[in-house]
C-alpha cells in the first residue's frame, strides 16, 4: 500500500512504525474472511482492510478522528484474526493500538460514554476498586431488564449489570503470600502475574496455578509491585495509564530477575499474555527498552510453562468430554494453539472443537461492556457452535472468554482442570463433591512463606 507521509510525521515513532505496516498491506482481503465484524455485519469498513484504510488516511492528514472513524474503529474487537490470516504479515495490532491513541487524543466522545470509560479505567485495573464496584453492581443486578430505552447507554449499563457475578468469591488466603516454594528439589523459579480483574472474579485459577506449578517443583513469586497488565487502558487508548502500570510490572520483574532469577513470567490470562510479550514494543524507545525486552522474552503462558517443565496427570481418567474455546489472544495474538489441548488431553479428558474456533466470542477487554449488542450476537453464535458438541465443560485459558460464555454448560479456566488431574481439588465450576485428593496433597501450599 503507498503512503504519503511527510518526513516530519516519519520523526515520529509510533508514525514511523504504522508507515511501515501500512507499506506491508496488498489489499488482499484475506482477512475479512475471518473478522468476526465483517462476517455479523458485512460492512467493508468493519474488516480489518477496511479500518486500514480509514487509519491511513486519518494518520497521513494528521487529522482530529472523525466520528465514523471512531465507530468503525471502535468495533474492532482486537481479536487479531486478521493477523493469523493475512499472508502478508500485517501486524495490525500495533497499527489500531496508535488508531486508538491518535482518536483518545484528538477526537470528544460525548458525555456519557467518557465518563463509562474513566470509569472502568479507573476501577477495572485495581482489584480492591473492583471488588468494591462488583458488590455494589450484585445489588443492582437484578434490575438490570428494568433500564429502559433502546441507546447505547442504556444497553451498556443493562450490560455491566448483567456481566456483574452473582456472588464475589472471598479473596484468596495466597493473596498475601509474596513467594511460594517448591516442593521437594526445585526445578526452577518463576514470576507469575497476579493480574487485576482475574484475581476478583475467579482467585481459584491463580490458586489453581501456584499448587500445580509448586507441585512440579518451581518455585513461584508474586513480585512485589506488579499489578495489572496495562491491556485495558492500552487498548481504549489510554496511552499514560497503560504505560505507568506496564512499567511498574517491568520494575518488579527485573528487580526479580537480578535477584534470585526467574525462568519464566507466567501469566495464566491470555489478554494479559499478549500484552506482556508486547512490552519490548511498547518501550522500544524509552530508558526502560532493555528491561521490557527482557521481560518479554521471558513471558509465558502457563500452557507453555506446563510443556516446558513436564506436566503429567496423577489421577485416573474423569471421562469428560470439554470443548476448548481457543481465547483470541492466545491463538491470534500469541499463536499458541497446541500446547492447551496437548495437555487436556494427556490429563485424560476428551476435547473436542467448535466449528468457527477462529471467531472472537465477543468478550475483548472490555469490548462486551462498549460494543453490547455486536459482543451479544458473537456470544451467541459460539455458544450454539459448542452446543452441538455435546460437552460437560468448556474450557479455555482467559477470564474473560470464560466470562462472557458463563452460564449454561460450565466454564473452567484451562489450568484448573489441569491442577486437579495432577493431585489438586475438583474445580467448583464442575459442581458435585471433591475428589478425595492424592498422597501428593498432603503438603502442598504448606510450603508458602511471605
Amino acid at each position: 500500500m503507498k503512503t504519503n507521509f511527510t518526513d516530519a510525521q516519519l520523526a515520529d515513532s509510533d508514525t514511523r512504525e504504522s508507515n511501515t505496516i501500512l507499506r506491508t498491506c496488498v489489499h488482499c482481503g484475506f482477512c475479512t474472511a475471518t473478522c468476526p465484524t465483517f462476517v455479523l455485519l458485512g460492512d467493508e469498513l468493519d474488516s480489518p482492510r477496511g479500518r486500514i484504510y480509514l487509519i491511513k488516511e486519518m494518520l497521513e492528514q494528521n487529522a482530529p478522528a472523525t466520528a465514523d472513524v471512531v465507530k468503525h474503529v471502535d468495533r474492532c474487537l482486537s481479536c487479531l484474526s486478521c493477523m493469523t490470516t493475512c499472508p502478508s504479515g500485517v501486524n495490525y495490532m500495533h497499527l489500531v493500538d496508535h488508531a486508538r491513541r491518535h482518536i483518545e487524543e484528538t477526537y470528544t466522545r460525548p458525555w456519557p460514554e467518557r465518563v463509562l470509560r474513566r470509569v472502568l479505567s479507573f476501577v477495572l485495573p485495581y482489584p480492591r476498586r473492583f471488588r468494591v464496584a462488583l458488590f455494589g453492581a450484585r445489588l443492582a443486578r437484578p434490575f438490570a431488564r428494568l433500564i429502559p430505552g433502546a441507546s447505547m447507554l442504556a444497553a451498556r449499563m443493562r450490560a455491566m449489570l448483567s456481566l456483574a457475578p452473582a456472588r464475589v468469591p472471598p479473596a484468596s488466603p495466597l493473596a498475601g503470600a509474596r513467594v511460594h516454594v517448591a516442593e521437594g528439589a526445585r526445578r526452577g523459579r518463576v514470576a507469575l502475574l497476579a493480574g487485576c480483574a482475574q484475581q476478583v472474579l475467579a482467585p481459584s485459577i491463580n490458586e489453581a496455578t501456584i499448587r500445580l506449578l509448586t507441585r512440579m517443583g518451581i518455585e513461584v513469586v508474586v513480585a512485589e509491585s506488579a499489578g495489572c497488565c496495562g491491556a485495558l487502558d492500552h487498548h481504549m487508548g489510554h496511552h499514560d495509564p497503560a504505560m505507568r502500570l506496564a512499567g511498574a510490572n517491568i520494575e518488579a520483574w527485573s528487580r526479580e530477575i537480578a535477584g534470585a532469577g526467574l525462568d519464566a513470567i507466567v501469566v495464566n490470562t491470555s489478554g494479559c499474555g499478549t500484552t506482556v510479550k508486547d512490552y519490548g514494543f511498547m518501550f522500544r524507545e524509552t530508558p526502560l527498552a532493555a528491561k521490557a525486552a527482557e521481560v518479554s522474552a521471558l513471558a509465558a503462558d502457563i500452557t507453555e510453562v506446563l510443556v516446558r517443565f513436564g506436566y503429567a496427570p496423577t489421577r485416573e481418567v474423569p471421562g469428560l468430554t470439554l470443548a476448548y474455546h481457543a481465547a483470541c489472544s492466545l491463538q491470534h495474538g500469541q499463536k499458541v494453539t497446541a500446547e492447551p489441548k496437548t495437555l487436556l488431553r494427556r490429563a485424560g479428558f476428551t476435547v473436542k472443537e467448535p466449528v468457527e474456533g477462529h471467531l472472537c466470542c465477543g468478550s475483548a477487554g472490555t469490548y462486551n461492556l462498549m460494543q453490547p449488542v455486536i459482543a451479544g450476537q458473537l456470544k451467541a453464535r459460539k455458544l450454539e457452535n459448542i452446543a452441538r458438541l455435546r460437552v460437560d465443560a468448556i474450557a479455555a485459558g482467559n477470564i474473560g472468554c470464560l466470562t462472557q460464555l458463563a452460564g449454561g454448560v460450565p466454564t473452567i479456566h484451562t489450568v484448573e482442570l489441569l491442577d486437579w488431574m495432577a493431585g489438586g481439588p475438583k474445580p467448583a465450576g464442575l459442581g458435585g463433591a471433591p475428589l478425595v485428593p492424592d498422597a501428593s496433597d498432603a503438603a502442598q501450599s504448606s510450603a508458602t512463606r511471605v
